[in-house]
């Protein structure tokens, strides 16, 4: 059945495993600025040099900058006039950054005064993108793991002509509200690719930004037409160079041949506590190469740009690996600060602004000044890009036209990637069906809805065979054998699987990443998740052995304070399904959720495949009733449970009922959705009049108090768990029936 088909019905696809089989994944050529790149000049089609209007346009300022300059061998020379035109061009960017700094009282001036070149030459001569379509597919990707520069990035977006920053957001720099926050943050600001700041994770992003980009490429590519060809560049800090993450990810990449990723290492030499030897003093360009990277290193951009477009040149022309350019810089560039910690953040003294003016030229120039000619100048790159949008919209109609079943997936996947009716695909279970872990049960979840979902894609830190979280109909996804493939392999490098899991989830691809441990490793994730939640990334994560039952690992591996952590990370769904339909139930909230990242903790011990009373629809209500012999009455006591536990207090409950007792059970298994819910609801399932409540979950009781009150009890894990058999271990630490019902009568006892 075609893939145009499936837009007008809800039936489930088994979409073709590899698409692409006997086509390698590299061979398509199309035009684009790295094969107009290798010349000895600059581009021609991207310059104005040789306009003569143009060129006059710049006399005035090249004789304010350059005093000594010949302005007729100067208008003779095309190459010689687009270098001074950058230089100037530069320090206009140098000057705004100063000016922004300067005006808000706050900001980290000396990454972005000693990267301006290369921000620059990015955004003017190399990357392909559209201001008035910031958001248009085929763009280059574009990250700045060293957030604090975020300075730089705003002046080139606002030259560069993105709408979202203009010369006033230069000038509300950090304040409240504003477009132009301390640092980047995807959701604010219109350019902005993804959410950094914590050193380190912008290298995981861009990772996951080309892992998405070949992906897609090897799955929708033809001989005769590329319609996803694009690049990812990120530029790295000291900083990033000293965080595991980076060098996580960075394995992952070489490993991975993702050779359109360039990393830019600003090699400034400095950190904010000093000189960065005071606790770094390894050759970094070795550790890459020995990583499996293309590396080379530029001494100089400050006085000579075109040795930077040469490292470029080594990028493009690589095939097989990814390129780290190392950068020589100096922080602060231009200030008394130059070369020193000092530069890294705050402001200048009047005298050292005073004197960077001097030294470019601009005393006597007001501040956020601009020269027009630059946004004329930055203004080619920026129709350049709409002129590359419109050819890709046209390469996309033919391809529509040849392959009309690949151009109706990816357009899904342009579209989200949801098909109507995938939630159809989930799996149902009744009380006879035989019993599994929750695991269990999410695994026959995931491989139901690869069918459905053509953009559903991830895996596992090398737990695959035991967390079950596995596509078992599709290949791992490998350079060069099946780059289409939909299972990542990550081996023991949980940080980057989730800091790269986000970059695929913001690519704009359609792709669905999941991402699976076991939950105790979440600590190993955590900054990662929190990024997710703060950049809307919709990524799924997979957390089982998600409590004390998962026995004989002991505490090293028992989970108990973890899911009170994620619980409190702001716009993280978290569920903890009971059974085979929470399970499902939770899996399709979770994957609607597009504009976020949920967390799914299923067990390692196996429970009944269907709870009598749950549901997979009320699991969108975050809690809700499964039983209650109180007809018309108030329930005498109110026993509230998660996961595995729900079926202890459903069994107690039976027992307290036999004893005349008006018992409710309520299933709370997303605290954040039921916590949405309209206060008449949640009174409802939980009527404050009932003071007699009971929390049953084996993790760390904090956050349960909110919901069984001051009367009521929690039944929580204190300490860090024990190895033994995992019902020996529940009933060391009271997670049994009996011990249930001991509580409840002795609350209804008061």
């Amino acid at each position: 059945m075609a893939m145009s088909s499936l837009l007008l019905k809800t039936c489930p696809l088994h979409l073709p495993t590899n698409p692409n089989k006997n086509r390698p994944a590299n061979s398509i050529k199309s035009f684009t600025f790295r094969n107009s790149l290798k010349t000895d000049s600059y581009v021609n089609s991207f310059t104005l040099s040789k306009d003569s209007n143009y060129k006059l346009s710049w006399q005035e300022e090249f004789k304010r900058a350059f005093p000594s300059l010949e302005w007729e061998n100067c208008g003779e020379n095309d190459e010689k006039f687009q270098e001074l035109v950058d230089k100037r061009a530069v320090d206009n960017i140098r000057m705004l950054i100063v000016d922004a700094v300067q005006n808000s009282k706050a900001g980290h001036p000396g990454m972005a005064l000693g990267m301006a070149e290369v921000g620059y030459f990015l955004y003017r001569h190399v990357m392909r993108y559209n201001p008035k379509n910031p958001k248009w597919f085929n763009r280059d990707r574009f990250v700045l793991s060293a957030g604090h520069g975020c300075l730089l990035q705003y002046v080139c977006l606002h030259l560069a002509g993105f709408h979202s920053v203009q010369i006033d957001d230069l000038k509300s720099l950090c304040k409240l509200g504003s477009r132009t926050p301390g640092h980047p943050e995807n959701t604010l600001t219109d350019g902005i690719e993804v959410t950094t700041g914590p050193l380190g994770q912008g290298v995981a992003n861009a990772v996951g930004l080309a892992l998405a980009e070949a992906h897609l490429a090897a799955r929708f590519n033809k001989s005769d037409i590329a319609i996803v060809d694009h690049r990812t560049y990120c530029i790295m800090g000291d900083g990033c160079a000293m965080e595991g993450i980076s060098f996580e990810a960075a394995s992952l990449a070489a490993h991975w041949k993702l050779n359109k990723l360039t990393l830019i290492y600003d090699d400034n030499h400095n950190t904010i506590d000093g000189s960065a030897d005071l606790a770094f003093s390894e050759d970094i360009s070795l550790r890459f190469k020995a990583l499996g990277w293309n590396t080379v290193t530029v001494d100089d951009t400050q006085s000579n740009m075109r040795s930077f477009k040469n490292a470029l040149l080594a990028a493009y022309s690589e095939t097989q690996r990814p390129t780290f350019i190392r950068v020589k810089t100096l922080i602060g560039k231009l200030s008394k600060k130059e070369g020193t910690s000092k530069a890294h953040h705050g402001t200048f003294d009047e005298d050292d602004e005073k004197q960077m003016k001097q030294k470019v030229k601009w005393d006597d120039r007001d501040s956020f000044h601009v020269i027009p000619m630059i946004y004329r100048e930055m203004q080619v790159q920026a129709e350049r890009g709409e002129e590359l949008e419109m050819d890709w919209h046209s390469k996309l109609n033919y391809y529509q036209s040849k392959y009309p079943q690949e151009a109706a997936e990816f357009k899904v996947l342009l579209s989200g990637g949801m098909l109507p009716g995938w939630e159809n695909a989930l799996p149902k279970w009744s009380t006879s069906d035989p019993v599994d872990a929750t695991r269990g049960y999410s695994e026959k979840c995931l491989n139901q809805l690869a069918k459905v979902l053509p953009g559903l894609i991830g895996g596992s830190a090398d737990l695959a065979s035991s967390n079950k979280v596995y596509l078992h109909d599709y290949e791992d996804f490998q350079q060069p054998d099946s780059p289409w493939g939909r299972n990542i392999r990550y081996g023991v490098r949980e940080h980057a699987m989730a800091g790269i899991s986000n970059g695929i989830a913001l690519h704009g691809g359609g792709l669905i990443p999941f991402a699976a441990t076991f939950l105790i490793f979440s600590d190993y994730m955590k900054n990662s998740i929190r990024l997710s939640a703060l950049s809307n990334a919709g990524v799924l994560y997979v957390m089982t052995h998600d409590s004390i039952g998962l026995g004989e690992d002991g505490p090293t591996h028992q989970p108990v304070e973890q899911l009170a952590g994620l619980r409190a990370v702001p716009h993280l769904i978290v569920f903890r399904p009971a059974d085979g339909n929470e399970t499902a139930g939770a899996y399709k909230v979770a994957v609607a959720h597009r504009n976020g990242p949920s967390l799914v903790a299923l067990s390692r011990q196996k429970v009944a495949a269907h709870v009598e009373g749950t549901s997979e629809d009320a699991v969108e209500r975050g809690g809700y009733v499964i039983s209650d012999n109180s007809g018309e009455d108030l329930p005498d006591i109110i026993l509230i449970g998660t996961g595995s536990e729900l079926c202890l207090c459903e069994a107690s409950a039976g027992v307290m009922r036999k004893e005349g007792r008006r018992v409710r059970v309520v299933s709370l298994v997303c605290w954040r959705l039921f916590d949405r819910q309209p206060n008449e609801y949640k009174e409802e399932v939980l009527p404050s009049r009932v003071m007699k409540r009971v929390s049953v979950e084996a993790g760390s009781p904090i956050g349960w108090r909110e919901y069984v009150g001051p009367e009521g009890f929690v039944l929580g894990v204190e300490d860090f768990g024990a190895s033994g058999a995992y019902l020996d271990t529940f009933k060391k630490f009271g997670f049994t029936e009996e011990n249930i019902t001991r509580i409840g009568r002795n609350l209804l006892s008061k």
